[in-house]
């Protein structure tokens, strides 16, 4: 095995790329966590902004309005689920499942046309001298706007739920529904508006896939990655910077098993493509373990809410 053909300012600028879908579906599940909402469909939800973007991208040339179309259509798969759930009383957890197996289902349906085509897909963004700094220029200086969009969020995230009054209020809905009725505040609408948010971001981080990283269409493309932003969530202990120290975890494991097949590492090629799967569960049953595991969980997760309570 030769390491020496691996290069580490390649490696942490593509697993910074290789993050970033997972980021942004991350980062929306923990939105809708914190305002006390347990939706297991982000799989769902991102294969339908996948397929959903792929086609507004190929049919109209522009990928921009490809990412605004798979926003809408993970907001419209979550708007689903938000009925169902908030306003219908349905199970969270078997509504979750089956948004997963219907947006599966619809995006192989919506994509039996489009496989085997290419989209245009984002250019890097050319910020001048700062993309030719030797190290630092190509692992942060040289990525797309979406990379970029993604950590942004993080930022935005993380300061909302701080300092907002607007994100005070969301993490009182989390923490205690019944008290946050009881001061006032609109549940339904609060949960709905972190649903929606949640679903344009998985459909944002589908995209990505379809658009930036393929870029073309293949049918069941996300392959797990909606499943793998629910774990980041919990191994994140519902926090934004966590949620960033996760993704860019578990995209450092993915680019470091493509890098040691080409490096030749004598190990099964199985075993190498499931290593980021396998790092997943191990990580996830140490904190299960942990003392206090769910001790930063909202206290109203995935309870539904009476408003005649």
């Amino acid at each position: 095995m030769d390491l020496s053909s691996i290069s580490l300012t390649l490696l942490i600028a593509s697993l910074m790329v290789a993050a970033t879908p997972i980021l942004l579906a991350a980062i929306g599940e923990m939105v809708v966590e914190r305002a006390g909402v347990l939706n297991l469909g982000v799989e769902g939800m991102m294969i339908t902004g996948a397929i959903c973007g792929f086609v507004a991208g190929v049919e109209t040339g522009s990928p921009w309005a490809g990412f605004l179309v798979a926003a809408i259509g993970g907001a419209a798969m979550a708007a689903l689920f938000g009925f169902l759930t908030q306003y219908l009383l349905s199970n969270q957890v078997a509504t979750g499942l089956a948004l997963t197996l219907f947006g599966l289902g619809l995006s192989s349906l919506l994509g039996q046309g489009y496989v085997g085509i290419k989209a245009q897909t984002l250019r890097r963004v050319d910020l001048g001298p700062l993309s030719d700094l030797p190290v630092v220029g190509r692992i942060i200086f040289g990525h797309d706007p979406i990379v970029y969009l993604s950590l942004a969020l993080v930022a935005g995230v993380w300061a909302f739920l701080r300092y907002s009054r607007a994100g005070l209020i969301l993490r009182a809905v989390g923490e205690s529904h019944d008290a946050a009725h009881a001061l006032g505040y609109h549940v339904r609408r609060v949960r709905m508006l972190a649903v929606l948010f949640g679903g344009a971001c998985a459909g944002l981080g589908g995209a990505y896939l379809s658009l930036v990283r393929v870029p073309q269409w293949t049918e069941g493309m996300t392959a797990g990655a909606g499943w793998i932003a629910l774990a980041i969530v919990v191994f994140a202990s519902w926090r934004a910077e966590r949620v960033l120290i996760g993704a860019y975890l578990f995209g450092g494991i993915t680019v470091l098993q493509l890098n040691l097949q080409t490096a030749g590492a004598r190990l099964p090629v199985e075993l190498l493509s499931a290593a980021p799967y396998l790092v997943t569960i191990v990580v996830l049953v140490l904190i299960s373990g942990r003392a206090g595991g769910r001790a930063n969980a909202p206290a109203d997760l995935g309870k539904p809410f009476h408003a005649s309570a």
